[in-house]
């Protein structure tokens, strides 16, 4: 039988609410990069030379047959031994957002490879630069079919933020875990801890399809 103490709960739900910011703040920070970097590392793969597409792709696809923990241990641990020295916070948020932008730049590379290719002869023809090409045809283009791969992708990062208590950030997972140690009591941190998840995850799951939908049904896709 659960010794749930609700008095308990309601003493360490400050705490909990603070941390679930700071995962909001890494989920939010590593997304923002991975996006920026997914797009630029799609681009590369496309470029008319192949040294650059060769070890932009190999790059790519090293990154994302490791784990994430390896990641993060390795621009904690590793990266002062060849001078690159990062909080824990700044270490986090450069593991996921590498991490994840080579998953989002295979999303990335789907939806620019869904460009019918009169749009790229078009461009051509106007003699428009790459970036000109990029910027006014082919993303605004591509955007809309990578939305469901880049929602996806958003949720599977605010789960994977609690890897990023092993080096110490004060995220859920190791708030939950420091309050369970200091009152010997896990059952009340680690089912809130749970309980939040499911109540950010599955919203914005459910905000990311509508938006998906909405965007589909503006553009005549649907």
């Amino acid at each position: 039988m659960f010794d749930w103490k609700w008095d308990f709960a309601w003493e360490i739900l400050p705490r909990l609410i603070t941390a679930t910011g700071n995962t909001l703040l890494a989920a939010g920070a590593g997304y923002a990069i991975a996006l920026v970097l997914g797009l630029f590392l799609a681009i590369a793969q496309r470029t008319p030379y192949r040294g650059v597409t060769f070890v932009v792709r190999e790059l790519v696809e090293f990154i994302r047959s490791t784990p994430l923990l390896l990641q993060i241990f390795f621009i904690f641990y590793v990266g002062p031994q060849i001078g690159i020295r990062l909080s824990p916070w700044m270490s986090g948020m450069m593991a996921i957002g590498l991490h994840y932008a080579c998953y989002l730049s295979e999303v990335y590379r789907g939806g620019i490879d869904s460009v019918p290719k009169g749009q790229w002869e078009a461009a051509i023809a106007l003699n428009m630069t790459a970036v000109q090409k990029y910027r006014r045809v082919i993303i605004p283009q591509a955007i809309p079919s990578a939305l469901a791969g880049m929602g996806n992708y958003l949720v599977g990062i605010f789960k994977d933020t609690p890897m990023l208590s092993v080096i110490g950030v004060a995220e859920l997972i190791h708030t939950a875990n420091a309050i369970g140690s200091e009152h010997y009591r896990f059952l009340e941190p680690f089912t809130m801890v749970g309980i939040i998840f499911l109540a950010i995850s599955l919203p914005a799951a459910g905000l990311i399809r509508l938006v998906e939908g909405r965007v589909r049904r503006k553009l005549g896709l649907n």
